[in-house]
């Protein structure tokens, strides 16, 4: 029983009837910044602090008054900052076991939350887009269809220039049409192969786009498992990534002068939490750029379609790689500030 909960992400704390610490998971070292040892023995009160109110709750609880105690607080983390955190006190009939406590920090249920809304926001916007992109596309195949006859029936060479821009602009939205109906509906073609594969084909293309614009570091962890997925799917959603760093390295270089460096880096993830599942091990592919960062006004949105930061882009790159990376399980998360901002695209490998 004891080793099960080793295997949460959440920390974990078997307490006595009085309340003190008889066994502490991996998670709760790491939180609290002391050792198993250092642990156990410790009271609610001196993990917690004197709050007689919680002190009290606690009490009520132990001694079986109520099922399930949740109760907010704060801890001293190891750093000396204090950390607010969620508690849920759970009475325990297991002898000389008397409660468990779980101990979430808010950035934990900020960090799942904003996951959970951002894919509920996604799907429905991506619904929203694809019914509108159906209403589009016919009349646009009639404008293009028109624009070509009426250039057969003009003489003069200037004014068939501009059918031809008419001509080209409906390709143009039209292919941008495409691209936002394509996946739906669309069943993965799974298969099992290693993620240096579809690394090694994304590194290829961008090097040969960004040749001598910017410094190319691979990373890799050799013992990476083989995966259970749609490759073109996943090279697609890294590459849109990459792309995505490579082009705000080369069009907006940071205010220092440091070379522009982009980082393709795979590792192991362990206790990975994606939608609130705890996922045992799976594969994390960062992509990591020391270039300006995203401003803030991106941040909340990045990942909503027809959203980009730049005048020449569709805004779909990362749509479209956010919805192909979750479509395995996975999600994609990352974290930015000036001079270093990481994309990780995590997918699972084996859930708990």
């Amino acid at each position: 029983m004891i080793d099960s909960y080793d295997l949460l992400a959440t920390a974990v704390l078997l307490l006595d009837n009085k309340g003190a610490v008889l066994h502490a998971n991996s998670s709760a070292e790491e939180l609290f910044g002391l050792s198993r040892r250092q642990l156990k023995g410790l009271s609610v009160a001196m993990l917690f602090g004197p709050d007689p109110i919680l002190q009290g709750r606690f009490q009520e609880a132990l001694e079986g008054r109520f099922g399930i105690l949740r109760q907010d607080s704060t801890i001293r983390a190891p750093g000396g900052q204090s950390i607010s955190v969620g508690l849920a006190l759970v009475p325990l009939d297991h002898q000389p076991w008397a409660a468990l406590l779980e101990v979430r920090g808010f950035d934990q249920h900020d960090t799942l939350d904003r996951t959970l809304q951002l894919t509920r926001e996604l799907s429905v916007q991506r619904e929203s887009l694809r019914n509108l992109a159906h209403e589009v596309k016919n009349p646009l195949g009639g404008i293009r269809g028109a624009a070509q006859l009426l250039e057969s029936e003009l003489e003069k060479s200037s004014l068939q220039e501009y059918t031809r821009v008419i001509v080209a602009e409906a390709d143009r939205l039209g292919a941008l049409i495409d691209r936002l109906i394509a996946p739906q509906g669309e069943a993965l073609a799974t298969e099992s192969f290693n993620i240096h594969e579809v690394c090694e084909r994304v590194y290829t293309l961008v090097k040969a786009e960004f040749a001598n614009q910017i410094e190319l570091v691979r990373d890799y962890d050799a013992s990476v498992p083989d995966i259970e997925g749609d490759q073109p799917r996943l090279v697609q959603a890294l590459l849109n990534v990459v792309r995505n760093a490579a082009q705000a390295l080369t069009e907006q270089p940071d205010a220092k002068d440091t070379p522009p460096r982009l980082t393709l880096r795979t590792r192991i993830g362990r206790q990975l939490t994606l939608a609130r599942q705890t996922v045992r091990l799976g594969v994390v592919v960062s992509v990591i750029d020391n270039g300006p960062g995203i401003s803030p006004a991106l941040r909340e949105k990045i990942f909503h379609p027809l959203v980009t930061g730049r005048a020449s882009g569709s805004g779909l790159g990362l749509s479209l790689a956010q919805e192909f990376v979750q479509q395995h399980g996975g999600v994609i998360e990352f974290d930015s500030r000036p001079g270093h901002t990481e994309f990780r695209l995590i997918l699972p490998l084996e859930q708990s």
